[in-house]
């Protein structure tokens, strides 16, 4: 009876590996461009992939304590956001425009995204990725829809919205899911 309990032990364990290694198997190849390790399939790294250190006084160059693995950085001064890879590669960068309520800096996760909204501006807006809020303001990511613009600031509103060009949002969309984490960096 124990040989028979064995064998039946090694065949679950067996099908359990081989679930596990095909479920693995379709993940990578469903993984958006830019998020797989280049190393493993020998692609050369996206553009705008940098492992270099900062260089001083490059706007583009990831902020110096900003963290660690897979995380979305954004600049308070530079109005800038990185997308960072597990392994430290940043994916993309690019400017935004900044909000009318900054967070503080520190760490935030991403805690609800929508598809489509309309702004606290009134600006009809897209792939809108929420991470903080600041005295009942909610702070989030967002690309306007159509190319729209903001109209003239009120000072009397408080906004949160951070806007990005569509491609960008489409990039901060596919990287930032529920509980990715967000640093924010003066």
């Amino acid at each position: 009876m124990a040989a028979s309990s064995s064998g039946i032990v090694a065949g679950l364990t067996a099908a359990a590996l081989a679930t596990v290694g095909y479920l693995a198997h379709e993940a990578a190849e469903t993984l958006p461009a830019g998020m797989g390790r280049a190393a493993q399939t020998g692609a050369v790294p996206a553009a705008g992939t940098s492992k270099a250190p900062q260089v001083k006084g490059d706007s583009t160059a990831l902020p110096p304590e900003s963290g660690k693995g897979a995380r979305v950085v954004y600049s308070l001064r530079g109005d800038r956001v990185w997308l960072v890879a597990g392994d430290e590669a940043v994916s993309r960068t690019f400017e935004v425009e900044p909000s009318a309520v900054d967070p503080a800096p520190g760490s935030y996760s991403v805690t609800s995204r929508s598809n489509a909204v309309t702004g606290s501006d009134g600006v009809p807006v897209e792939h809108v990725v929420r991470f903080a809020s600041v005295d009942g303001v909610v702070i989030g990511f967002s690309a306007a829809v159509g190319g729209q613009t903001a109209p003239a600031p009120d000072p009397k509103v408080r906004t949160g919205g951070i806007r990005e060009s569509r491609a960008d949002g489409d990039a901060m969309w596919t990287f930032a899911t529920i509980g990715r984490r967000v640093v924010v960096v003066r």
